[in-house]
């Protein structure tokens, strides 16, 4: 059973138990307004970048998703091997970007980035090559190249178009031998 006490006792021993009690003096306690949340500022510069070369690029924005998709095969690679890489679902060892290089520089890159995955035994490399919006009637320079020669080395067993996060069109998987 609970026992009920009148509230007079309990503020009239609460009274004597504080009666040697001194208060603290009052001080205002300044009021700081919460920081603003963090902004990505590189981030925000790439997209303004990436926004005036659209705004530079003669094509119809309908034709950006238009682009092929690259997709190559070597003879006895397994069909499944090929799907997994082209999910994105093998796990990606090293990244090569060629954006901006020439193509004498982009070939040299690329030699030396496919030479280096061999020997470090990657399985799996992404190289981003862009979509061409630079190259005007050209088309894709970089990306044709890649794709040929990516065709014509003996340690690339399929490559593909990566996943739009990953570079859709703009970039490859590249699935190596080991």
């Amino acid at each position: 059973m609970a026992v009920m006490t009148d509230h007079r006792e309990d503020k009239e021993r609460f009274r004597k138990a504080m009666r040697n009690v001194t208060p603290l003096p009052a001080r205002s306690v300044p009021v700081s307004r919460p920081k603003p949340p963090p902004r990505a500022r590189r981030h925000e510069a790439d997209e303004r970048r990436a926004l005036e070369q659209s705004r530079d690029d003669p094509r119809h924005p309908d034709e950006f998703a238009s682009e092929p998709a690259l997709s190559w095969v070597a003879p006895g690679v397994q069909k499944r091997a090929a799907k997994r890489l082209r999910r994105g679902q093998i796990s990606v060892e090293g990244v090569l970007d060629l954006h901006g290089m020439t193509l004498a520089v982009a070939r040299e890159e690329f030699a030396r980035f496919l030479e280096e995955a061999r020997e470090r035994d990657l399985g799996c490399v992404r190289i981003i090559h862009g979509k061409g919006f630079r190259s005007g009637p050209r088309g894709p320079v970089l990306k044709r190249a890649v794709a040929r020669w990516l065709s014509n080395r003996g340690e690339v067993l399929a490559y593909t178009s990566a996943r739009p996060v990953d570079g859709g069109t703009g970039a490859v998987y590249v699935l190596l031998k080991r």
